[in-house]
């Protein structure tokens, strides 16, 4: 995933060098001075590639760096929307892209803490300012003189001599002013800059309650017989996480911000099973202080009543009008096609487990709490695979090390090495410098795999510099993941899943540090969500590669590589599971759109009941595989900035494989393919229209195909045609 934060004119309007105005002496003034002398936000970090001084911020920088680098931005902006000077490319777009150093700088860590490393101040100051930063935004689009200046550029763009890159920068400009409201009358300005202000602050007001929800919903465990079916590695990590919370003696299983939970596969108590999914389903659903319904019911509201004013009937009509999909009718079309092919496979699936649960005498209908504990045991006993034994072979840092920047070495020719002379915000956080393919320094890379109480749940990728030309700076990217912590002393050993998980967001990373473009508004991961999971996606196929495989599968203890037996396991069981996984995903892609296609004369519902009606419409209602997020939990719509976007994972998903097909027919993983895909895909950010990248690339329009192929939903939706 890749998190989207509220950062000032969306995009970026960003780093800067921002002229000060000197001050009188008076004591006052002085005051300021000092300030700012201390303040690590208002001025360029002295480390390499501006990475954050860690070690100087404090939470008591963050306001005033707010207060001061929105108060920068809107003076610098006030000059160039004021100037006499006829508009030009340089005065006008570039000079934005010239604003808001200060508000960048405070934007990037405090937001990257707030989600991974958050704190009672920090969450009071996110509360303070998400409705001023929504203001401040709006003063800055919703600027009449400033859009006069875009619009006349725009109008003009044909005879203004631009590159291929400045046209794209002047086009996407113009867009996101009109999307912003600046065609509006002031009338309806001033309602969508109150509705803008709301639904900031409900926004964090719901990061805020479900992570204090996932935290109370954790399950606790006086007697370790219930606990049947842990290992000795899982146990001790639920005793520390106990201990962490000041249950000494007690056992923790944390919840991760899926509907399943990992701990699932493998507890034989089938009780504890029950209490830790109802745990997870219900987490902010308690009727207390952290449920997150009333705070859905007013965003699903909200966000239509925007819509309208800008036009639209629909927030996903509004949302998706710049998106590769265009509209939401084509996502669903692409998401309600593969819906029976997923469900009948989902149901072959629960067959074979409830025939082993009969063939065991378990006397009991299958449950939604059974389904990964009996795939599980399905799977030992038809593929003779055990996720235990598994992760014996996947260690997190030799995943990491042998496996995740293997790979990049292999396509691009990247090398890596750790820093340990670089601050950081958490001690388990973890500092690499990037080389190139020739050697030289290009970037710097963060890693922050363990799960905290005080972190969001999930996986994500995000910068805290973005590449440029124009200001002339080199990426600063990191990924953020929530894996288990093992006990001091214990190896990180992982899932599968996992390991997918980490190629995952390592390509979202990729994408932020190969992108080479001039401007900070089209850099890097800034373009359509749904072409923004596409890299990340894509790069998990490398994960299975053999020679890849071969490099990171090896034991923790002994370094053997993984038994070729075991592999091969492995590859024939390659589709088991994919019903489930694709239905839970389609339940909570088609609940996303079944919000965010509300007319405003239906805005008004109840969270549970149109979840339920929702589901039934789309054919997903199948009690065994609840949605992957039930909506009260659903973070990537309500807080994460993908609402009326999640649909972009199978969107981007038929995209990787068709993409991967392109590499298998021209000769696999070699470093002139990987080049390729560097200087078409990557290193373009969004220089170009997202399809036309793509097309570029593969020479035609993506098929479906491979992904049905990939997902073996290919037979079952030809058995079902016949």
């Amino acid at each position: 995933m890749l998190r989207l934060r509220p950062i000032v004119l969306a995009m970026s309007i960003t780093l800067a060098a921002c002229a000060q105005t000197p001050h009188k002496t008076t004591e006052p003034a002085k005051a300021a001075e000092a300030a700012k002398a201390v303040n690590p936000f208002f001025a360029a970090s002295a480390l390499q590639y501006q990475a954050p001084p860690f070690d100087k911020i404090h939470d008591a920088d963050y306001a005033p760096a707010f207060d001061e680098g929105m108060k920068q931005q809107l003076a610098e902006v006030d000059s160039i929307a004021n100037q006499a000077d006829a508009p030009t490319f340089d005065n006008t777009i570039v000079a934005l892209e010239r604003t808001g150093a200060v508000l960048t700088r405070v934007s990037k860590v405090f937001f990257a803490l707030a989600q991974a490393n958050t704190d009672d101040e920090i969450q009071k100051i996110q509360e303070d300012y998400a409705p001023k930063l929504a203001a401040h935004q709006d003063a800055i689009f919703l600027n009449a003189k400033l859009y006069a200046r875009v619009k006349k550029l725009y109008a003009e763009r044909a005879s203004l001599g631009l590159d291929a890159e400045s046209a794209r920068l002047l086009d996407r400009y113009h867009l996101a002013f009109v999307r912003a409201g600046a065609e509006l009358t002031a009338t309806d300005q001033a309602k969508l800059k109150d509705l803008n202000k709301e639904e900031s602050s409900l926004q964090t007001a719901f990061q805020q309650k479900l992570l204090a929800a996932t935290k109370d919903g954790a399950l606790v465990i006086d007697d370790k017989s219930q606990l049947a079916g842990f290992s000795d590695g899982d146990l001790a990590a639920a005793l520390e996480a106990g201990k962490a919370r000041k249950l000494d003696g007690k056992y923790v299983i944390a919840l991760q911000n899926t509907t399943q939970q990992p701990a699932h596969e493998s507890l034989t108590d089938r009780k504890t099973r029950e209490r830790l999914f109802k745990a997870s389903i219900d987490r902010a659903e308690q009727g207390d202080a952290n449920d997150t319904r009333a705070t859905i019911e007013r965003l699903a509201e909200l966000r239509v009543q925007k819509a309208n004013l800008l036009g639209f009937k629909t927030y996903a009509d509004y949302s998706l009008a710049d998106q590769m999909a265009k509209t939401p009718q084509n996502a669903i079309k692409l998401m309600t096609g593969i819906v029976p092919a997923a469900v009948a496979k989902a149901k072959d699936e629960a067959r074979g487990m409830q025939a082993l649960v009969d063939k065991q005498k378990g006397g009991f209908k299958l449950a939604p709490w059974d389904w990964q504990f009996y795939s599980e045991q399905v799977r030992k006993e038809k593929y003779e695979l055990d996720q235990n034994e598994i992760k014996q072979y996947f260690e997190l840092d030799n995943v990491l090390k042998n496996g995740v920047f293997f790979a990049a070495n292999q396509l691009y020719g990247l090398t890596f090495k750790e820093r340990h002379d670089l601050p950081v915000y958490q001690s388990d956080v973890r500092v690499f410098e990037v080389f190139d393919k020739d050697g030289s320094s290009m970037a710097l890379f963060y890693a922050d795999y363990f799960k905290r109480d005080n972190k969001s749940g999930g996986a994500w990728m995000d910068s805290f510099v973005d590449q440029n030309t124009l200001l002339g700076t080199h990426p600063v990217v990191f990924n953020v993941c929530n894996f288990t912590k093992p006990a001091p002393g214990q190896p990180a050993l992982i899932s599968h899943d996992d390991v997918i998980t980490m190629f995952h967001e390592f390509g979202h990373a990729l994408h932020g540090l190969f992108s080479n473009v001039k401007y900070p508004y089209l850099a890097g991961t800034n373009v359509p969500r749904d072409f923004v999971e596409f890299p990340s996606q894509f790069n998990e196929h490398w994960a299975d590669e053999p020679s890849v495989f071969a490099n990171y599968a090896k034991h923790y203890q002994t370094g053997a590589p993984m038994p070729a037996t075991l592999v091969e396991k492995i590859k024939k069981a390659g589709t088991y599971g994919q019903g489930f996984a694709t239905t839970e995903y389609l339940g909570a892609a088609l609940l996303d759109q079944a919000w965010h296609s509300l007319p405003a004369d239906k805005a008004k519902q109840d969270v549970d009941p149109f979840e339920a009606q929702a589901l039934k419409r789309y054919h997903v209602d199948y009690a065994l595989v609840p949605p992957r997020y039930r909506t009260s939990y659903f973070a990537h719509i309500w807080g994460g900035g993908y609402s009326a976007g999640y649909y972009a994972y199978l969107w981007t998903a038929v995209l990787r494989d068709d993409a991967f097909y392109w590499f298998k027919e021209h000769g696999g993983m070699t470093r002139a393919n990987g080049q390729r895909f560097r200087d078409m895909v990557l290193s373009r950010g969004g220089t170009e229209p997202a399809d036309e990248l793509y097309r570029a690339f593969r020479g035609r329009d993506p098929s479906v195909e491979p992904l049905l192929e990939v997902r073996g939903l290919k037979a079952a939706k030809t058995a079902r045609s016949k």
